[in-house]
């Protein structure tokens, strides 16, 4: 599908985004265009992919619409992941929280319809289900804007689409590194609530949702994984067996500090609301929910009640799997 296409990543230098160009560059893209505002981080990555010619970093902000506008110029296809991300930093940040993943997404909206893009993926968050923090509720009014984009463009194009995210395992300011870090300088990790759950996803099974949910859209859909939940608690036990077990630390040494909920966090989180699930289409893999404006009523009765304090949980081999990858990742 992306062969010999022209592709704007935003926020491309992130975790998520490096591991989506990796693997749009192996499709034989026309070009790939990499904008995002951390210098530093486009230095990193240019050295990673040193001598692809197809490869164009370009410093910018989401929250500039004309740079925005200059960026999509002959563009096919739009991957905005751009975010402010952390709910602590959300909280006591939200205006903004608002410029960024509010009024940012907006000027997407507008650039790519002013430079007749094709398609539009978006990146959201399961956060943006009921929310209860400034990031969720930011990240909730995205999507209502991707999906009413796709109304009010009338016949033109780009098609419109999102993705909701979990807890993505590795990526940057995520609890197992930060772990990690703790048992090996203070023999000891701190806990939100071990009674907490949330839904873990890969850094490939999230690319592998973008491009997936680029390839199907139809205009206006939030494509969802089915991922698993995990009690922090039990993760908890798994990072310190791991660390442990690594660096010869008796897990006996190791103390686990309840913190309590930070601002604007909740016990567990949800794939979907359950009005929402009474319209889902499910595949084998994910859930396609329809735009608000196309909705046709599946089944009350058996819509799902999708939050990870009920939802499928991953067993001690699992979790001590999840465990590993993360540090696989992190060594690279």
């Amino acid at each position: 599908m992306f062969k010999d296409k022209s592709i704007l990543v935003i926020g491309g230098t992130g975790t998520i985004g490096q591991a989506l160009v990796n693997k749009l560059i192996s499709q034989s893209p026309k070009v790939i265009r990499i904008l995002s505002r951390d210098e530093y981080k486009q230095y990193q990555m240019q050295q990673k992919l040193e001598g692809l010619r197809n490869i164009r970093f370009l410093l910018g902000d989401v929250r500039d619409k004309e740079r925005l506008y200059k960026a999509m110029h002959r563009i096919d296809v739009v991957f905005d992941l751009a975010a402010l991300k952390h709910v602590p930093s959300c909280e006591y940040n939200p205006f903004e929280a608002v410029k960024t993943n509010v009024m940012g997404t907006q000027n997407v909206i507008e650039c790519s319809i002013e430079n007749e893009v094709k398609r539009v993926i978006y990146a959201s968050s399961d956060k943006a289900v009921s929310p209860t923090n400034t990031m969720g509720a930011t990240k909730l009014l995205a999507e209502r804007l991707i999906a009413s984009a796709d109304y009010w463009k009338g016949g033109k194009t780009p098609i419109f689409a999102a993705v909701r995210f979990g807890n993505v395992i590795g990526s940057r300011g995520s609890a197992i590194p930060l772990w990690e870090e703790q048992i090996l300088n203070r023999r000891e990790i701190t806990v939100t609530d071990p009674d907490m759950t949330r839904f873990m996803i890969s850094i490939d099974s999230a690319v592998d949702l973008t491009l997936r949910a680029c390839e199907i859209a139809k205009g206006g859909e939030i494509f969802v994984l089915k991922m698993p939940a995990v009690r922090l608690g039990d993760l908890a036990e798994a990072v310190i067996e791991k660390v442990c077990g690594k660096a010869g630390i008796p897990v006996s040494e190791v103390n686990i500090r309840i913190i309590g909920l930070r601002p604007g966090e909740k016990m567990y989180e949800e794939l979907m609301t359950r009005d929402e699930a009474q319209y889902a289409v499910e595949y084998e893999d994910m859930y396609a929910i329809p735009p608000l404006y196309n909705q046709m009523q599946v089944n009350i009765e058996n819509s799902k009640n999708c939050n990870s304090s009920n939802y499928t949980r991953l067993n001690k081999k699992d979790l001590m799997e999840l465990v590993d990858i993360c540090f696989k990742l992190s060594s690279h």
